[in-house]
């Protein structure tokens, strides 16, 4: 959760966002992409098709942004200050239940939309409870590795893990001694 400096203008703070955003909404994009590949594979088994590579892409857009809102409320702060892997798994936690409440919240509001109960609504899109639960888990499984990457990079400093990861570490200079 890298920050801007307080006393950034308004171009580097945009700049920042942008770039935490499409960083979180990559890898949720690239996570969700293999789920629906998964499940159209396993689907195709059985002479059944489907596609939702466009939705996926749509919900890491949207999960992207209510992480980014979440943790500009704080959301799963208190954890932090704690071990790194505790503070992970509480923001994992913590943001998984939040996904869960907005996607109950979006089919809420698609029930409405269509004059449906949520249920109706869930039966709709061909998802069973099991089905619904598992995502939810896969999605919470999912989330870890960024976390875990986000708090590494809140603690080591700003970017810093990002040009660890990213960048060719520089070749050690000898001084000449020893040799």
């Amino acid at each position: 959760m890298p920050t801007v400096k307080p006393h950034a203008g308004v171009k580097q703070r945009v700049e920042h966002e942008l770039v935490e955003y499409a960083a979180v909404s990559g890898y949720l994009a690239v996570f969700l992409v293999a789920l629906v590949t998964y499940r159209k594979l396993v689907l195709a088994e059985y002479d059944i098709g489907y596609s939702g590579y466009g939705w996926a892409v749509i919900q890491a857009l949207v999960l992207g942004k209510v992480i980014l809102i979440g943790e500009a409320m704080h959301v799963g702060r208190r954890a932090a200050k704690g071990p790194i892997l505790v503070a992970a798994l509480w923001m994992t936690m913590a943001f998984g239940f939040l996904e869960v409440g907005f996607s109950l919240l979006e089919h809420g509001v698609q029930a409405l939309l269509h004059h449906r109960t949520l249920r109706e609504q869930f039966l709709h899109d061909g998802a069973t409870w099991l089905e619904i639960l598992a995502r939810a888990v896969l999605l919470v499984v999912g989330l870890f590795p960024l976390f875990l990457y986000r708090q590494l990079d809140r603690v080591l400093g700003e970017n810093r893990l990002r040009r660890l990861l990213f960048r060719v570490p520089e070749a050690p200079t000898t001084t000449g001694k020893g040799s």
